[in-house]
């Protein structure tokens, strides 16, 4: 439920990542120029070697104490989260390789699945293919809303009413994912698969104000999101299959930190510190949260179709729920949707520039 909440704050980020831009969030940097310096510097070795001696050029000393002091970059609270985030990359990418090459002692979901039931690989099949049809859905949803006049009416009205249409909007995706999860699942096309639709939908509404960033940004976002589920999905099944599932209770913390960093950014400005901190927390403290969850969610869907009991025993005669692939899908669904967001706000704030 909090994620649900998170993306509907993380949405709300979206007008004001359009809005102030990269200029307006960083700090300012001290751009001076070095030519005074190095044409000292280098008029004085020229000169000796020209007179053939060993006389040298004193060169002033607080003159380049200034220039390399004017040269230090102040280090913001966004600089902060970039580094995080690229520390954070660096350790995604080492685990894989780490992971990936065998190296851990005990043995992963990938080497376990010569050995699974058919059952289990169903299990899993069935739920990766809900979270890929749940991001279709959303993303047809999106383009449908943001290409349709009531969907600009909408906007517009969210822009007048920005608490009105933020809780409303969360009370819609709270309400409907829990009534979706409350329907026992069976196969074929039910009460519960209708329930799915009008959820991704509503997901969809929420990711529509992407497309204001522009085509491409989404583009790219959308491109580097794959690129992160697809590796952290693999780094999850690689490594030992209890190894992310203990992080549940620092990923709770993780959620209420930047939920409420999340909420707090909405009323300080971003001029401030304190502002900024928050934005830069919510930002991407949440992208590096959220790709942790999608470690423990990942390990958490293999670990409960591995588990969960056999609808019918025929031995005992008893039966029990059957697996639900919608319900285990819904997480990474959500994950992947805030990933997503965070991804094209840092575009728009300038992140695909060329440098």
């Amino acid at each position: 439920m909090l994620k649900l909440v998170a993306l509907g704050f993380g949405q709300r980020a979206l007008p004001s990542a359009l809005s102030l831009g990269r200029s307006a969030i960083q700090q300012p940097t001290l751009c001076v120029s070095r030519t005074a310096y190095q044409q000292t510097f280098t008029r004085g070795i020229r000169d000796a070697s020209n007179r053939g001696s060993f006389t040298r050029r004193v060169v002033n000393v607080r003159q380049v104490e200034e220039v390399q002091q004017s040269l230090k970059r102040k280090i913001g609270p966004m600089e902060v989260g970039q580094l995080a985030v690229c520390g954070g990359a660096v350790l995604g990418l080492g685990s894989l390789c780490y992971y990936g090459l065998g190296l851990a002692n005990e043995p992963g979901a990938i080497d376990r699945a010569a050995v699974w039931p058919q059952y289990v690989r169903h299990r899993i099949r069935d739920t990766y293919m809900y979270f890929g049809a749940s991001v279709a859905v959303a993303a047809g949803s999106a383009m449908a809303v943001f290409r349709s006049p009531a969907g600009h009416k909408f906007f517009a009205f969210c822009q007048r009413r920005p608490i009105l249409s933020t809780v409303g909007i969360i009370a819609a995706m709270i309400g409907t994912g829990q009534a979706m999860m409350a329907v026992p699942y069976s196969p074929g096309l039910g009460t519960k698969q209708m329930l799915w639709l009008l959820n991704c939908g509503i997901l969809g509404l929420v990711v529509a104000p992407v497309g204001a960033l522009g085509g491409a940004i989404a583009l790219r976002a959308a491109w580097y999101t794959a690129g992160i589920v697809g590796g952290l999905s693999t780094v999850a099944a690689c490594a030992p299959s209890d190894q992310f599932l203990k992080w549940a209770g620092p990923l709770g913390i993780g959620l209420g930190g930047v939920l409420v960093a999340s909420i707090g950014s909405m009323f300080v400005p971003a001029t401030t510190t304190l502002g900024l901190s928050l934005y830069s927390i919510s930002l991407y403290g949440g992208l590096l949260l959220f790709s942790a969850f999608l470690l423990y969610d990942t390990q958490k869907i293999i670990r409960k179709a591995e588990t969960h009991p056999v609808s019918h025993n025929p031995y005992s005669g008893w039966s029990v729920a059957p697996f639900d692939p919608i319900n285990a899908s819904h997480h990474i669904v959500m994950d992947a949707l805030n990933i997503f967001i965070r991804m094209a706000q840092i575009l728009a704030m300038g992140g695909n520039r060329r440098k």
